[in-house]
């Protein structure tokens, strides 16, 4: 079956025998405290982990490894960049990176180098800030539906039939159709003439 193709290549995570339980099993994220700074929470929900310091904080959110944060790279740290976020305006997006160059931006060339980071984090004793925009969903399609549902609601056990979860239906129907699409590019590609390229009027009825 596609679909079970699918979960195995596209999670890497193998589809066995077994029951499956009720919501709320599965591996699960550091407990935060509700008081917890907004790093503590983006860090426990987006990446499973209680312990960082600045530096790995930095590296982490650092997508490009060039040493250093550029705008996109703020707006995809607080998930600006994920369709979760995609009714925010692009004002409101401006906003949010020029009031956290402001904050950390010390030699003000636009960018966050790590050494500023560190510096505002261990001896300023700052954080980042909550800028209302969620948990920071940063991820692609296939690491936020593992780290968000597949590890919240299913786990080694779970079989293809269990899979029944609106998100579930959702993430697949999203790989069904891009397997579709493949494969109709692939057999244009076999063709010598691209029939769909030819204007109808020159076309054999």
């Amino acid at each position: 079956m596609r679909l079970s193709g699918l979960l195995v290549a596209g999670l890497g995570l193998a589809v066995q025998v077994g029951a499956h339980g009720d919501h709320g099993h599965g591996s699960q994220r550091p407990i935060v405290s509700e008081n917890a700074s907004w790093m503590e929470k983006h860090m426990s929900e987006e990446h499973h982990a209680a312990e960082f310091d600045a530096a790995s904080f930095f590296a982490l959110h650092d997508f490009d490894s060039d040493g250093k944060w550029e705008p996109q790279e703020i707006l995809r740290t607080y998930g600006l960049m994920d369709d979760s976020n995609k009714h925010v305006s692009q004002q409101r997006k401006d906003e949010i990176v020029r009031e956290i160059l402001g904050l950390i931006d010390a030699n003000h060339n636009g960018l966050i180098e790590r050494d500023e980071f560190v510096g505002f984090i261990d001896e300023k004793h700052q954080t980042l800030p909550d800028v209302g925009t969620g948990p920071g969903h940063h991820g692609d399609d296939e690491y936020e539906y593992e780290i968000h549902h597949w590890e919240k609601y299913h786990d080694e056990n779970t079989k293809l039939e269990d899979l029944t979860h609106p998100e579930d239906i959702e993430h697949f129907k999203k790989h069904e159709e891009m397997e579709l699409e493949q494969e109709r590019l692939e057999k244009l590609s076999k063709q010598s003439i691209v029939l769909e390229n030819i204007p109808a009027k020159f076309r054999r009825n």
